[in-house]
């Protein structure tokens, strides 16, 4: 961009010209395999991430070289097994990266430096029960990377309701501006926090289930159809997008 700007200022371009050749330039193009938007953190507030599961393990080392290669920002890669993220490390481990790996939510963050910052908000992250906690953990692991606290309280759906209302008290008293609610089965938990507090909850529906409920479709039209006001729904086990979703309503004051 710096070489773009010389040359409008020399008069070896035009302002069209530079404007073409900067919005051009925004793209990484990697060997045709990837195209990556290196101004999407400055326009939306969240860098691009890549989803593992369907590339080809060669593909994905060449554009974690290529990203780390031309771009300052942090790496996401979801939906990653530990298998794959072993093999990564193996391959990678000797660059001077920091890779941060949670197991159970399958996110990999590969970092440059480490950044300590004071939180800007507060997100509480609940699920129905423990077989949920993976995709919660995909969310609170995206929540932090954005620079928010997330407040997790695990395991208190509704089969055991009296469990929820002390966590959501306490969730509420710190303030959180949101909530990610993760519920597999019939997908009831997010109505119910929904018609107890005043901010945003995000339903994520998981794909925990079995007979009719099983992949998580009918979690997802349970909260679809919800008579609570005030849900949002992501796709089934979308806890990527249920973080960044939250990162935007904070970041919409």
């Amino acid at each position: 961009m710096k070489d773009i700007l010389e040359r409008l200022v020399n008069g070896e371009l035009n302002i069209d010209e530079a404007e073409r050749l900067i919005n051009a330039d925004n793209i990484l193009e990697f060997d045709d395999i990837a195209k990556f938007d290196i101004n999407r953190g400055e326009r939306t507030g969240f860098p691009e991430a890549v989803f593992s599961p369907s590339k080809d393990y060669d593909d994905l080392i060449l554009i974690i070289k290529k990203f780390t290669q031309n771009n300052k920002d942090d790496l996401i890669i979801t939906k990653l097994s530990n298998e794959r993220y072993e093999k990564i490390l193996e391959d990678l481990g000797d660059n001077d990266f920091i890779f941060d790996y949670n197991k159970r939510a399958q996110i990999l963050i590969i970092r440059k430096e480490i950044r300590q910052k004071d939180p800007i908000a507060k997100i509480g992250i609940i699920t129905a029960g423990t077989s949920d906690i993976n995709i919660a953990e995909e969310a609170r692991v995206i929540v932090e990377e954005g620079g928010c606290e997330a407040i997790t309280s695990y395991d208190i759906g509704v089969a055991g309701i009296h469990r929820l209302f002390p966590q959501i008290a306490h969730m509420v008293n710190e303030g959180v501006r949101a909530f990610i609610v993760c519920a597999g089965m019939e997908g009831a938990l997010p109505s119910v926090v929904a018609g107890l507090v005043d901010v945003p909850v995000i339903g994520v529906p998981t794909s925990v289930g079995y007979g009719v409920g099983e992949g998580g479709r009918v979690a997802l039209d349970a909260m679809l159809q919800s008579c609570a006001p005030g849900i949002a729904v992501v796709n089934i086990d979308n806890g990527f997008g249920a973080g960044v979703f939250a990162l935007t309503i904070v970041n919409s004051d």
